[in-house]
Order: C-alpha cells, then structure tokens, then sequence
C-alpha cells in the first residue's frame, strides 16, 4: 500500500504547475465554436420561415420583431400574415384582457384592410369598446371579408350601441365584401334591412350565419334570408325567428343540405306563450335534410313547456338550462326518435326512472347524456345503462342523482356500469371548496 502511494505521488510530482494550468485551459476552452457552430445571420432567414414564426406571434409581439431588421420589416407586411385578425377591445379601467392598441389598429386599417379575410372582434361589457368595434367596422371599405364574427366576453355591450351607429357599420361590410360566407353577430342590434343588404350582396357565398338574440330581426327579415341564400349550411337563431315558412324554405329544391341549426328557446318574462311548428314541416325538412343536427337549448319555466314535443320533433341535441318536469321528459321519450344528446340541469324530488327508460328504447342513437339536480334509483339507473350499452360515449351523471335502493347499492353502481360500457366509469363528484 505505502509502494502504492508512493508511486501515484511521484507521478503527480512529474507534472509542472504551468503544465497543469495548460491542460486544463484546452480541456475547459474546446475547440472554437467557428467549427461546429457556425454563427447565424438572423436577418437572412428565409421569408417563409419567418412568416410561420410570425404566425404565432401576437399583434404586439410581431410588430416589435418587425423593427429587428428590414427583411423581417418586409414579412410584417406580407399580406398572407394579416388574412386573419381578431380585434381585441377592452377598456383598461375595467377589464384586466388585453386590448390591441390604437395605432396598431389604425396602421391595419391603412395598409392591410384589403387583405383582410377572417375578422373578429372581441369586445367587453364597456359601450365604448363596442363602439370602437363599430368605428372599424366602418373604416373597411376595401376589403373583401369572407368570415366576421363580433364577440362580447362578458355582457352583449352591443346592444347599448346606437342601433344607426351599429348597422350603418355593419352595412359598410356586407356592401363591400361580396363574398361573405360566415357571420357569427350574436346579441348584436342588426334588423331586417340590414339583412336584406346582406342578401343582396352576399347571397351566393353566405354558408353560416349565427344571429341568437337579435331582438330587432323579424321571421320575416330570417325569411328573406332562407329564400335567397340557398348555400346556407348553418343557421342558429332564437325560437321567436323559427316558422313554418322558414323550415320549407330551407327544404326548397334549390336549397343546399342543411348541416346544422341551432335554436335557443329563451323566457324574456315568465308565463311567455309560444308557438308550435306543424309536424309536416319539421318533417319536410328531415327529408330535404336528413343528416340535418337541429339543437335545441332550453331556458324556460316549467309552466312554458307546453307547446314542445307534442308531436314528433327531430330534434337531436336537447339542453335544459332550468328544472323541467316528468311530464316534459316522457314526451321526449315519445316523441324525439333522432334524439343523440340529452342534458337536463335539474327536475324535481321524483325519480325518472321510467323517462330514462323510454328514452333508452326509443331512442336508438342516443350517446350523450348529462344529468344534474335529478333523482333516478340505482335499479332504474342500471336498467337504462343496461338498453343503452356501449354506445353511451359520454355519461355525465352526478353522485348525488342515483338513490340507493334494495337491489344495488352505492358501491356496486361503478363497477356494474363499467361492465356495459366497456370501460371504466365512476359518477361525477359534487366538489367542495
């Protein structure tokens, strides 16, 4: 051991303190980086590669890379970059979002309108940020807008905009795109001869068009719409908009299928009456478009249920936003075959079991169902499982719905459940904070 040391010792001994130093700066330098790391002129990217870069940008972002060099100045104002824009306005005293400057607003408007497709505009509960919207609006003059959509994040603020200020500048777009194929103008003040002006230009492109609480549009002004758009895909308006006219203008021969329409069933004040659609044509239109998903969101009071599905309606997506009733829930068991989603928020202290039942056997393509303030026994609930099997993709049902009762129990109810679905499933937890 001691010969050992000896040894290593002596070999350390034969290094200098200059050699020392020497080996150690060559280990730690490395080669030059000249050799294997070239550096790079960020400048002389390639213009596509910095225009994918910009593309995930944001606004404010894009426009401090674009004062780094010319080059990457020139793919800033490439017009492929500025295809689609979403205006952001918010008013910093009472909203925490961001907002797209003005100026940068303004240098959009004087050098990229014309380029302009895909536009929307997000704006918060402030009348002055929809108004602002609207001064935009106004200003795209030469532009050729293909989709629009105006957005309220909070409360519609514009409906507190003057309904001249707001159609004038809507009017300014539909005159000017000619090729306007999506329109998404929810909560918004637009009327009958706006939509008028809409047809006149935009007829042959118009695919899409969402206009739920529109207080000032009549069936009529919908009507219009219906005959002269025969491209129309899809469509989502209130109940009040919905007619027998409108149905068999969408199921005319020169009408194009229809994909999608939405329609939002809302209660301005309770004890509201509302009026029924005949059978035949709710069934026409099946037959024009028979993959058609018509959705319907429910808002109501229990007592303003009555004219809905007495009769065969092909509805396929059905919310209940408030309590509805047995009564109401057995009718759509009898009368909504096409039915794939079901979403009910609450009913009442009485089990459903029977009314979950006759919707698993009429039914048939039935994959969705959500169910809140419910109640339905634990022998029920397995039985509905049960017809259904595993075409339930989704079952949304929470743990305080299911009542235990002599044949299951609590604990059984995931495990039996899993065996039909084919998966493992455990009911929805109440969470507490």
């Amino acid at each position: 051991m001691k010969r050992a040391r000896a040894n290593i010792a002596s070999k350390c001994a034969s290094f200098s303190p200059s050699q020392t130093r020497a080996k150690k700066k060559k280990i730690t330098e490395g080669p030059p980086a000249s050799s294997h790391y070239p550096a790079q002129d960020w400048g002389n990217l390639p213009h596509h590669v910095v225009l994918h870069i910009f593309q995930y940008l944001s606004l404010v972002d894009r426009a401090r890379a674009s004062s780094v060099c010319r080059r990457w100045n020139d793919v800033f104002h490439i017009p492929e970059l500025w295809r689609r824009f979403e205006f952001e306005l918010n008013q910093p005293a009472t909203s925490y979002l961001r907002s797209t400057h003005p100026d940068l607003i303004q240098q959009i408007i004087k050098r990229h309108a014309q380029h302009l497709q895909y536009v929307s505009f997000k704006v918060d509960s402030c009348t002055e940020s929809a108004e602002a919207a609207c001064d935009i609006l106004s200003q795209l003059v030469n532009c050729t807008i293909k989709t629009l959509g105006l957005i309220s994040t909070a409360r519609p603020s514009f409906m507190d905009v003057s309904q001249s200020h707001f159609v004038s500048a809507l009017t300014v777009v539909f005159v000017n795109s000619k090729s306007l194929s999506s329109i998404k103008i929810d909560d918004t003040p637009v009327d009958d001869p706006s939509l008028k002006v809409l047809v006149a230009n935009n007829s042959d492109t118009l695919k899409l068009l969402k206009m739920s609480s529109c207080p000032h549009v009549s069936p009529a002004g919908i009507l219009c719409v219906a005959d002269q758009c025969h491209g129309l895909r899809e469509l989502a308006l209130n109940y009040h908009l919905l007619s027998d006219d409108l149905l068999l203008a969408l199921s005319s021969e020169k009408h194009v299928h229809l994909e999608h329409l939405r329609i939002d069933v809302v209660s301005e004040n309770p004890g509201q009456q509302f009026h029924t659609i005949r059978t035949s044509s709710w069934r026409a239109l099946i037959r024009h478009s028979p993959r058609v998903s018509v959705v319907m969101y429910f808002f109501l009071y229990e007592e303003e249920f009555e004219p809905f599905f007495c009769d065969e309606t092909p509805v396929t997506h059905l919310y209940f936003g408030r309590a509805v009733s047995k009564e109401m829930l057995g009718r759509v068991g009898l009368n909504c075959p096409r039915l794939v989603e079901l979403v009910v928020c609450a009913n009442g202290l009485e089990p459903l079991d029977e009314e979950l039942i006759r919707i698993a056997e009429r039914c048939k393509g039935l994959t969705a169902i959500g169910l809140g303030e419910c109640e339905v026994t634990c022998s029920g609930f397995m039985e509905f499982v049960r017809m259904c099997g595993g075409r339930l993709s989704q079952l949304s049902i929470m743990e305080e719905v299911l009542i235990p009762d002599n044949t299951y129990s609590m604990e059984q109810i995931p495990s039996e459940v899993s065996k039909h679905l084919g998966r493992i499933w455990f009911p929805d937890m109440m969470p507490t904070w």
